[in-house]
């Protein structure tokens, strides 16, 4: 139903931005032409209509047009999610919002796909008989309480995987780091990055740069705090710091939708930057023009290089401790524990 109502939602604000001849920026100088907004408005109606059909007892013609809609639209919708990771950090650095209706667009596209996802996850269970709410195949409708595995931290063969992820962290978050504390890197004097970034800066950036820290940098070790979460058993109870919450279960989806959302989005834009700056260095894509605070275009290319292999490892480190963390936090229905118990 959920998925449904988004649906119609989403049609109607892309209707009426079409119709209103609204600009929406899908990228940095450049946006979504109508025929695009209203492409976009019935795909979403038919993912909606589909997502509810989803539920019910369907032929087969019915099972196989709900199929083809939620692989059309899935894709669709997740690839919209890209500029999120950017509008959080402006956000959360009180720079201000560029375009308040490219925000609204990325959080919808973000509903959108965590909503059909969830509903595609459902309807592939039911389809191979299993429990649609916890997986597992089981007697009962699946609408008793809810057994959780004991806590448990990663396998070692992740964690290491996700270590070597976030030192894709190291060149943009050094370089950066270089810069706010006064030496000069790829050509960019310390004093050129602090004029170029304190305009338009917020309060709270220009005293995050004042101590050394870049605002970004700052950003990301939320992303790392996230990540650890994810592969300690501190990330499924609450730790004694967290003082009233000591001792109590961690919320399941608390730590998994942050981590789907951003690592997603991360791990598109990072892959295309580690593709585009090779080229780019190779003469396949036409060189980068340098701006300020930038004097080369070498410069400039390895900053993007520098950027993608941070955001990509961000990224990816999130999706693999993500995935580790829905697998180890798993919970059955009683039912299925109460029938595979010995007798």
């Amino acid at each position: 139903m959920a998925a449904a109502l988004w649906g119609v939602l989403y049609g109607g604000v892309e209707v009426t931005w079409a119709a209103a001849g609204i600009t929406v920026p899908w990228k940095e100088h450049a946006s979504y032409s109508p025929a695009v907004q209203l492409l976009l408005a019935a795909l979403a109606v038919l993912a909606g209509g589909a997502c509810l059909a989803s539920t019910r007892t369907l032929a087969g013609p019915g099972r196989a047009a709900v199929k083809a809609a939620l692989i059309v639209a899935i894709p669709v919708f997740v690839v919209g999610t890209n500029g999120l990771p950017i509008y959080f950090v402006t956000l959360v650095t009180l720079s201000g919002i560029e375009s308040a209706t490219g925000l609204a667009q990325v959080l919808l596209n973000t509903l959108g796909a965590a909503l059909v996802l969830l509903a595609g996850l459902s309807f592939r269970r039911r389809l191979r008989g299993d429990c649609p709410r916890c997986g597992r195949p089981h007697a009962g409708a699946g609408d008793g309480p809810l057994a959780h595995p004991a806590v448990s931290p990663a396998p070692k063969r992740t964690r290491r995987a996700v270590y070597l992820l976030m030192c894709g962290l190291l060149p943009w978050a050094g370089v950066k780091s270089v810069w706010t504390l006064g030496g000069d890197a790829l050509g960019v004097s310390a004093d050129d990055w602090r004029r170029t970034t304190s305009v338009g800066a917020s309060g709270p950036s220009k005293a995050a740069a004042a101590a050394g820290i870049d605002v970004t940098v700052l950003a990301a070790m939320v992303g790392v705090f996230l990540l650890l979460g994810l592969l300690y058993a501190w990330g499924q109870v609450f730790p004694r710091w967290t003082l009233i919450l000591s001792g109590r279960r961690v919320p399941r989806l608390l730590p998994l939708i942050p981590a789907w959302l951003t690592g997603i989005p991360l791990t598109m834009y990072g892959v295309v930057l580690i593709v585009m700056a090779p080229l780019i260095a190779v003469g396949v894509l036409p060189a980068i023009e340098p701006s300020p605070p930038f004097t080369t275009s070498s410069g400039i290319t390895w900053m993007v290089e520098f950027g993608g292999l941070a955001f990509a490892g961000l990224g990816i480190g999130l999706v693999v401790a993500a995935r580790s963390y829905a697998a180890r936090t798993h919970p059955v229905c009683a039912d299925v524990t109460a029938t595979n118990r010995p007798g």
